[in-house]
């Protein structure tokens, strides 16, 4: 098969939740334990980190890795989803996993995933510790794909777990309340096995204590330490919380014998596009007029964002946006500005929300735009409407930005 062969076989082999939702999701471990024993426990033969969060889990992995990259260290990176290729999600200093290792994974083990009727998610999972542990990586980052305790990433025994947030996304699966949906994140708190909180928040502290209590395992909140102030290229304001969350995981890897200095972690901040190749997260596309995109897209994630629109100068405020058709609208209207011209777009897969229902449901809340057949239609009127000095904004969706970028 062909690289493209192998990749429509993946994805049309079984629902993947990222595009479909739902009909995808599986409440169990047993395929991955399978599949793990299957490939001989590759997730054994490496180090590793376990990334978990609502909001800032995927901009924590990256950092993690950049600055093991800069001590030394040969690093492997899994995190999902990918915006352009599907490669992107399993990295080893930064350098895409090859074409010919993805061909190669899927035909060997083909049998195996139909016979099991394995999902998209499991197989990848199952690609990337085998790539990991192939390479002979000294550590891997490895990014839940959503929640935690039931997610397929959750064979590892990591050095530390670390959960950057709580916010309220998924609830389908993971609860409707942050007490819920952090007892399935705490799902990758292990036995001994040091934990970082990335927020402290009252209602999901108490979760997360109990948890680390049952499982004797040390627990830091990052935003109750006082630490130097480092700076990143990733340079949204509220990279500050992830940041922080990455100097403490950082202090349990060195207390565990790993060698990482001041100047290291001060580096690996300041290098985290450059070394690990990250995309879309207040990724700015051109200066007049000013284009950013980000891939925040639930409440918190959006406010996030919004807050950072706030801080910037402009005269007219362009919005592209777009959704999936899971996305609880409710939750968001609030956030976004009134002022703004938006231009309501479907994202290009099964699951996006059609442009002309956006619009429908915005309106009463004084969002007030124009649809549009595609984002890349979206953004080319945007584009052609906005001044030098108007500020355009791209998002709603990891897939809008995936599209533009």
């Amino acid at each position: 098969m062909t690289y493209q062969n192998t990749l429509d076989w993946m994805f049309a082999q079984l629902p993947m939740y990222q595009r479909q939702g739902s009909s995808a999701f599986k409440k169990d471990l047993s395929n991955t334990h399978k599949l793990a024993q299957h490939l001989n426990f590759p997730e054994r033969d490496f180090k590793s980190i376990h990334v978990a969060g609502t909001n800032g889990k995927g901009s924590t992995s990256h950092m993690l890795a950049s600055v093991l990259q800069e001590s030394g260290y040969k690093v492997g990176l899994y995190t999902s989803p990918h915006l352009k290729d599907f490669r992107e999600r399993i990295k080893i200093n930064g350098k895409e996993v090859s074409e010919d290792f993805v061909v190669d994974f899927i035909e060997q083990n083909k049998s195996f995933f139909e016979a099991n009727h394995l999902s998209f998610f499991e197989m990848t999972v199952g690609m990337a510790f085998k790539y990991f542990s192939q390479e002979k990586v000294d550590v891997a980052v490895v990014e839940v794909g959503m929640g935690g305790r039931l997610d397929s990433t959750n064979i590892i025994t990591p050095e530390v777990s670390v959960i950057t947030n709580i916010g309220l996304d998924h609830t389908q699966f993971l609860g409707t309340t942050l007490r819920e949906i952090a007892f399935e994140k705490g799902g990758i708190i292990k036995p001994d096995v040091p934990v970082v909180i990335g927020e402290t928040q009252e209602e999901t502290e108490p979760v997360f204590k109990e948890l680390s209590v049952k499982n004797n395992s040390s627990i830091t909140f990052a935003d109750q330490q006082n630490n130097k102030v480092y700076t990143s290229d990733l340079v949204g304001t509220y990279q500050q919380k992830n940041i922080k969350t990455v100097v403490e995981a950082l202090k349990v890897l060195v207390d565990k014998g790993f060698g990482i200095s001041e100047e290291h972690i001060s580096d690996g901040l300041l290098n985290v596009i450059k070394s690990t190749g990250l995309l879309g997260r207040w990724q700015v596309l051109q200066s007049k007029p000013k284009v950013v995109c980000d891939t925040g897209h639930n409440r918190d994630g959006l406010s996030f964002v919004m807050n950072q629109i706030k801080a910037e100068d402009y005269k007219r405020l362009h919005i592209v946006f777009g959704v999936v058709n899971d996305k609880d609208l409710n939750s968001i209207t609030d956030l976004l500005p009134k002022d703004a011209i938006y231009y309501f777009c479907k994202p290009d897969i099964p699951r996006g929300l059609e442009a002309e229902v956006l619009k429908e449901r915005f309106m009463p809340f004084g969002l007030i735009g124009e649809v549009y057949g595609s984002v890349n239609e979206a953004y080319k009127k945007a584009m052609k409407q906005a001044n030098d000095d108007d500020f355009i904004f791209a998002g709603g969706s990891t897939f809008v930005v995936a599209e533009i970028i």
